[in-house]
This record gives C-alpha cells, sequence and structure tokens, in this order.
C-alpha cells in the first residue's frame, strides 16, 4: 500500500532479460534499511525487491513479469530513465495523498502540455476502460503520483503541476506522446461497481 507521495527520484542503471526483466535502480533510500521483499512502487508499478547493493551507489534489483511489461510503460524503460520511487506505507506515517495499491490499470498519453505562469496544465488521453472512473476533483495516481484532476472531457483529462512537483518528481521530464501508468482511485472504482447493481 503506498500514498502517492513520491520520496525519492530513482534511476535504471542496469537492464536484464532473464527470462522476466530485471532492473538495477538506483536510489538515495538507505538500502541497509530495506529488506528483501519489500515492496517499492517504481513510476506507479508496485514491485518486489530481490537484491540491494551500495557501489557505486545504493541500488536495489527488481524482477519485472512479462504480463507487467504489457499493462504498464515498463517496456519503454531506457537506462539512465528516471524513476519516481515510493517505499510502501508504514503503520503511523502520514497518508499525505491518497491510497495507491501499485497494481497499474493502464497506460494513459500525454496529449498535450502548456505552461500557466510557474506552473504547467498537462492534458492526457485516459483508455476508454477507464475513463468513466476519472472526474473532476478526483484523484488519481501517475507514474506513481497522487494528483487530483482538474477537468474531464471525455476520455481526456488535466491536472495542474506545480513547480514543487515537477522538481521533486520526474515530472518535470515529460514531453507530449510520453506513456504514463495510470491507477483509479479505489473508491471511484468501488462507487462504479455498486452503480452496476443500482
Amino acid at each position: 500500500m503506498f500514498t502517492g507521495i513520491v520520496t525519492d527520484i530513482g534511476e535504471i542503471i542496469r537492464l536484464e532479460q532473464r527470462g522476466d526483466l530485471r532492473a538495477r535502480i538506483g536510489t538515495s533510500y538507505d538500502v541497509d534499511g530495506i529488506d528483501i521483499g519489500a515492496s517499492i512502487a517504481c513510476n506507479g508499478v508496485c514491485l518486489t525487491v530481490i537484491a540491494l547493493g551500495t557501489a557505486p551507489r545504493n541500488w536495489f534489483d527488481v524482477e519485472i513479469s512479462a504480463e507487467t511489461v504489457s499493462a504498464t510503460n515498463v517496456g519503454e524503460w531506457q537506462v539512465g530513465k528516471r524513476l519516481n520511487l515510493e517505499r510502501a506505507l508504514k503503520v503511523g506515517d502520514e497518508l499525505g495523498g491518497h491510497i495507491v495499491s501499485g497494481h497499474v490499470d493502464g497506460v494513459a498519453q500525454i496529449i498535450k502540455i502548456r505552461n500557466e505562469g510557474d506552473s504547467t496544465r498537462v492534458t492526457f488521453r485516459a483508455p476508454a476502460k477507464l475513463a468513466k472512473f476519472i472526474a473532476p476533483k478526483g484523484s488519481v495516481a501517475l507514474n506513481g503520483t497522487s494528483l487530483t484532476v482538474n477537468e474531464v472531457e471525455g476520455g481526456d483529462f488535466g491536472i495542474n503541476f506545480i513547480p514543487h512537483t515537477k522538481t521533486a518528481t520526474t515530472w518535470g521530464d515529460i514531453e507530449e506522446g510520453d506513456l504514463i501508468n495510470i491507477e483509479i482511485d479505489t473508491m471511484a472504482r468501488y462507487v462504479a461497481r455498486l452503480q452496476e447493481f443500482a
């Protein structure tokens, strides 16, 4: 379980196909405080730590199944790519974003980026099957970041990124056409399910 509040920006330092995809991710986390088997959200994908090290910098390894690669933007990862990281929520931690599972529902695409003062307005196009779960002023997790939806028009929705978010996450790196991991809000999912039986 996560909150969508990014706590580190990692960097992919190795990718290796071994049946499943294995990724080594550089981090500023203290790896002495990470257990093998721990969950870390990497661009919103909940992945299990299988190895740890400190040379030449702190790093952890994860294995990623073919199913996860096909359902997310992991297939576009390359060495040097920066990733939003968040460690799993602990009892007593502040819930600053919203409840995020790390189970990506699909991939949205950035279709427009425009600056508005110091902030940046980004328009995303959601897959048709997910559009009904996205509502103005609702929450959505994009590349592991808890964000508030500003406006919705069909399958398109807008998010406003303040300067802090752009520097504390990888949102300062984006370009039009980028594919973005999307996880819909759990509450929206249950409301939609209840309506099916109303």
